[in-house]
């Protein structure tokens, strides 16, 4: 044998291993692959890139339940505050109703407010009232007219009735008091609360009371106006006292 042909080839047992296609390991064997070898493996349908599914609290998820995105929780400032019918809806019961009669003194048109004025301390403070109104408007006249004239006396009584409804309008509109009411211990309340009269109210108060008198007939109108608050039930109102929802209380 030629030393060239002694060259080519391996030696038993030893030397390079063939560089022929490896066999791969029988399937079981440490180190054995899972799948076929030489085959890509296919990731699991629906996986990321990585072939692992996203994990379940992903931000690209729904947002769980309570996320701020979801409807405002009960309570929420944005929700009907409570109570907000009973607040700005009707009064609450008995509010400006008819007080029930009590015994003896009449008590008050709604609960806490003073008993009513009687008839004696009222026609007191009205004479009160009506006698010094009458005094000033003639001493103003007295000097433009003889005291035995008639004029003169025609000229005080239409000017003791003009300074009446001014004085009465005025006084009750401060206070509710006049000062024959404070005399007497008397206020002008307004019927649905027991509030001082509203300048409205003690205007058209004074109104009804002076001017049918001083249009026509003074001298009958006050006594059908006071007895009309004599047999009024259960508030003692006159006819001025209906037209401006007002009654009369004590202060004592």
């Amino acid at each position: 044998m030629s030393s060239h042909d002694s060259a080519g080839q391996e030696p038993e047992g030893g030397g390079k291993p063939s560089f022929d296609k490896q066999q791969p390991p029988a399937e079981g064997t440490p180190g054995a692959p899972s799948e076929p070898y030489g085959e890509p493996r296919q990731p699991p349908t629906g996986a990321g890139p990585t072939g692992a599914p996203p994990p379940s609290g992903s931000p690209y998820d729904t947002p769980p339940s309570g996320s701020p995105y979801d409807t405002p929780p009960s309570g929420s400032p944005y929700d009907t505050p409570p109570g907000y019918g009973a607040q700005y809806g009707a009064p609450p019961p008995g509010y400006g109703a008819p007080y029930p009669p009590g015994p003896g003194a009449a008590p008050g048109p709604v609960p806490g407010m003073p008993p009513l004025g009687s008839w004696p301390n009222r026609i007191v403070a009205k004479l009160i009232d009506y006698i010094g109104i009458q005094v000033i408007a003639a001493l103003i006249v007295l000097p433009f007219a003889s005291l035995g004239r008639q004029d003169g006396y025609v000229g005080a009584t239409w000017l003791g009735y003009a300074l009446y409804l001014v004085y009465e309008g005025v006084m009750l509109s401060r206070d509710g008091q006049t000062v024959g009411k404070k005399l007497m211990k008397l206020r002008v309340a307004m019927l649905i609360d027991g509030s001082g009269p509203t300048g409205a109210a003690a205007w058209t108060r004074a109104a009804v009371f002076v001017v049918p008198a001083l249009v026509c007939c003074g001298l009958l109108w006050w006594p059908v106006n006071g007895l009309f608050g004599v047999f009024d039930k259960p508030y003692r109102q006159c006819i001025h006292d209906k037209a401006a929802k007002t009654v009369v209380v004590s202060t004592a």
